[in-house]
């Protein structure tokens, strides 16, 4: 029997979704319709998480009370909070967020109920508190307090807040809104397809997230962005890019095609499976990156970036993906290099939240079929007779 086989579901359609349209040729990424870079320049993560669960963008009044709902419920559940004070201080931020959010399901009161209201506001819940329970693992490693989330600041402000424990000034919280909003939402990413996954066998949404931020951790999803900052800071001043660039592509056309599909020997921010040009949130984030790093006395390292970008363009056909440059603006944003992902799922929750509200609305289970390759049938060989 004929086998269409394609290594890693590429280019498969896996799902009817109304929430996000990624045109990988053209470079197009919209939201329910809207451009990302309308979003980003002029929407706020609260619009474009309203956007992708109610399908609309709301009214003045309809974003107002939606903010203040959202606002109202980022205190995360104490007990969940006080446990997170014995995690290793030596965990990675995606385990202690990974681990937090397992736990956070058994003080919801909404967790085994799969309906519609239910998961919205589960959904709401995990959305708001996502920030505070990240913020708050800074913090606790670093041997200080959490920081009580203040309502009166908007969603990216406050996460900025609760990381320092000072207010941020308006360009650093416009830009970490900017960020939220386009990394909130993009398709069947691995991710977001394990989540959909998950809920396709009527599992509860906060086992999905778990799912979820597991899928993330891997550096050929959201882990990427941390070795895009290693890599930036490992090179050092901007005039080492190009012949450590260089060097690495050289070094890379040599290998077997095993060893160039291992992460650690890829050029991090370059590529995907997707887009065949330069992913449509890149250009979006080095414009923030350039501007904080000049802010931020910190532009040696967006010029590296630059020139990294310079000679991948020059030497390669890869497109350069949404890590790259939200690597340059964390570190800008005195975030550490080790906290970048779980700022992806900061943002990515309301995506997650979006798909698995649709899956649960027209669900059936999601089991694919594998294509055997081994061997042929042959009879049981007793234990006595085998060599």
């Amino acid at each position: 029997m004929a086998v269409d086989f394609k290594a890693g579901l590429e280019d498969v359609v896996a799902a009817n979704s109304a929430i996000c349209d990624v045109d990988g040729k053209a470079g197009r990424l919209r939201y329910r319709g809207y451009d990302i870079g309308d979003l980003a320049e002029r929407a706020s993560y609260e619009e474009v998480t309203y956007l992708l669960w109610f399908g609309e963008l709301p009214g003045r009044d309809t974003l107002q009370q939606f903010s203040r709902s959202l606002a109202g419920q980022r205190e995360a559940p104490p007990p969940v909070l006080d446990a997170m004070q014995r995690f290793p201080h030596t965990a990675h931020p995606l385990e202690a967020l990974r681990s937090a959010v397992s736990l956070h399901a058994m003080y919801d009161p909404d967790v085994h109920d799969n309906g519609r209201e239910a998961n919205l506001r589960k959904s709401a819940r995990l959305t708001a508190q996502m920030a505070t329970l990240v913020a708050a693992w800074r913090r606790i490693r670093e041997g200080k307090s959490p920081v009580v989330p203040d309502p009166a600041l908007s969603h990216a402000a406050d996460f900025l807040y609760m990381m320092t424990g000072q207010p941020p000034d308006p360009v650093s919280a416009e830009a970490m809104d900017a960020v939220l909003v386009l990394h909130a939402e993009h398709e069947l990413n691995a991710s977001t397809f394990v989540a959909r996954v998950a809920v396709a066998t009527v599992s509860d949404l906060h086992s999905a997230v778990v799912a979820a931020l597991g899928t993330l951790k891997g550096p050929r999803h959201g882990g990427a962005n941390e070795d895009v900052l290693a890599m930036i800071e490992e090179i050092g001043p901007p005039e080492r890019a190009e012949p450590y660039i260089r060097a690495r592509l050289e070094a890379r056309a040599r290998m077997s095609q095993a060893d160039r599909a291992d992460p650690r020997n890829r050029i991090p921010g370059w590529g995907h499976r997707v887009y065949k040009v330069d992913d449509p949130r890149a250009a979006r984030l080095r414009a923030i990156g350039r501007r904080l790093a000049e802010r931020a006395g910190v532009l040696p390292l967006f010029e590296t970036a630059e020139t990294v970008y310079r000679v991948m363009k020059a030497e390669t056909d890869l497109p350069v993906n949404v890590d790259f440059y939200s690597a340059v603006i964390y570190r800008a944003l005195g975030i550490p290099i080790d906290l970048c992902t779980s700022i992806f799922a900061v943002a990515r929750i309301a995506g997650w939240c979006a798909h698995m509200m649709e899956q649960y609305g027209d669900n059936r289970l999601i089991r694919p079929r594998a294509h055997y390759t081994g061997v042929e049938p042959r009879p049981f060989v007793p234990l006595e007779a085998r060599p």
